[in-house]
């Protein structure tokens, strides 16, 4: 995972990205990759569970 935080508290998920850091292009080029869990992983402590997230912006 790239810059996302993934923590259960009660059974509820919450997720933190810090939205000011950037990995550069996407595989299309088209947007640039601010985080990503790189396909879907288990959610901590409920690995029955899981989560594929990506967040994005459009390439200036």
């Amino acid at each position: 995972m790239k810059n996302i935080e993934l923590k259960v508290v009660d059974n509820i998920l919450t997720i933190q990205v810090d939205l000011t850091k950037e990995f550069g292009p996407s595989s299309s080029g088209k947007t640039i990759i601010i985080a990503t869990t790189e396909g879907n992983v288990p959610i901590p402590d409920h690995e029955d569970k899981k989560i594929g997230l990506n967040v994005y912006h459009k390439k200036s």
